[in-house]
């Protein structure tokens, strides 16, 4: 841990209990990921939108995968983010923002049981066939709200319709930049089910199984600068049919489930997700610009250099603070939607130019794929669209304050 950590660490005095968690994974990122990263860098498998499982099993040997699910599940950390009633961790908010952010520090994907909140609202026969199996990690789930015309308004201009005719739901329509749509079991799509009501009561889920044969996914996906493979793909939706038991929760709100799993699972804990990163380039940076010398002096002796790593020090500790804070509100009961696009906004933001200045700051190394820092801009940069871009942060923002 170099001294900047150190530093960092004492910035927020978090509960003891939440410290144990925080050191446990720290130890973990130290003894097992650290040491799998150059690996991981230099195969063509390695993914920002794949599931750690698929990542870990396309790149090392099934002993190294097989150790690393046991060490998740032997600490508890494999649910880390399910509820206690579910047999997950039950740990606050703030303890799972904490631990993220240590993992986040390595290239090397930490396997987790991946299970969207929305899920929690299954009943009947759904928890069985859809909820159990995300928990144990033998079902993965999609999430299909984005379409071609309908990106940062989808409540306002989605075309994607469900109709009950024949005592059934004909869905229709297409979703865009659906991650995982390709590989995963079942997919969350949201559709219209009252046209005059659209966000405000009439946008329904529906849980489709993955081989419904009115659903296709377009198999050769979107390419993006993220993975060597297209992780992204474009589902329509002909005459889908789907029963009255694949509406998840109620008829008609199956918009806010979605905005609620945005405010918590995408923005809020995106912030971790940039932080780790930040804090791993802050850290090369301090360290190389103490051994690389130019004409006569270290780097760190140059005013342009320790300005950067200055700045991105401060931004560190801001966006810490303020995932720290809007952990602690949304673990009271405070709706924090304002204060999570905040956090998404602030950690995309200044994260990107941190790993740009850690980029720079290393030079033509800041390139290199053997280190971590241009794979972790380009997942930093993509914060600043994916889950909602920085420009609808800023328009939530300001709708609360000019309210």
């Amino acid at each position: 841990m170099t001294e900047a950590t150190e530093l960092a660490a004492h910035a927020f005095r978090l509960p003891d209990e939440i410290r144990q968690f925080q050191e446990l994974a720290r130890q973990i990122v130290r003894d097992e990921m650290l040491p799998l990263e150059q690996k991981y860098l230099a195969h063509p498998a390695k993914s920002h939108s794949l599931r750690a499982r698929d990542a870990l099993r396309a790149i090392f040997p099934p002993e190294v995968v097989q150790r690393l699910y046991k060490l998740s599940q032997d600490t508890g950390l494999w649910g880390l983010n399910i509820p206690e009633e579910h047999g997950g961790s039950g740990l606050p908010l703030l303890a799972k923002a904490v631990i993220m952010e240590e993992f986040y520090y390595c290239a090397v994907p930490f396997p987790f049981a991946e299970v969207p909140n929305i899920l929690y609202h299954c009943k009947g026969e759904q928890i069985d066939r859809y909820l159990r199996p995300c928990i144990d990690g033998s079902k993965i789930a999609a999430f299909a709200q984005t379409e071609p015309n309908a990106g940062s308004d989808p409540g306002g201009m989605m075309k994607t319709a469900a109709v009950r005719k024949n005592g059934e739901w004909s869905i229709n329509g297409t979703k865009m930049w659906i991650s995982n749509a390709l590989a995963c079991d079942f997919v969350m799509v949201q559709a219209v089910t009252d046209p005059d009501k659209r966000q405000r009561g009439g946008i329904t889920m529906f849980l489709v199984d993955r081989d419904n044969p009115g659903m296709k996914v377009v198999e050769e996906g979107l390419p993006t600068w993220l993975d060597s493979t297209p992780s992204q793909f474009i589902v329509n939706f002909d005459d889908c049919r789907v029963p009255d038991s694949a509406v998840l929760g109620e008829v008609g709100q199956g918009f806010a489930m979605g905005q609620r799993w945005l405010t918590i699972m995408d923005r809020l804990l995106r912030g971790p997700f940039c932080l780790g990163k930040m804090q791993r380039g802050l850290d090369m940076s301090i360290d190389w610009a103490k051994q690389r010398v130019t004409f006569g002096k270290p780097l760190a002796e140059r005013q342009a250099i320790q300005w950067k790593i200055v700045d991105m020090y401060v931004a560190i500790r801001a966006v810490r603070n303020l995932i720290y804070e809007v952990a602690s509100r949304a673990d009271a009961g405070e709706d924090v939607r304002t204060e999570a696009a905040m956090v998404k906004l602030a950690a995309a933001e200044w994260g990107a130019r941190a790993l740009d200045d850690a980029i720079q700051i290393h030079g033509a190394m800041g390139e290199a794929l053997e280190l971590p820092l241009s794979l972790f801009y380009r997942y930093v940069r993509h914060a600043r669209i994916g889950g909602g871009a920085d420009e609808i942060q800023r328009m939530m923002i300001a709708r609360s304050l000019l309210a």
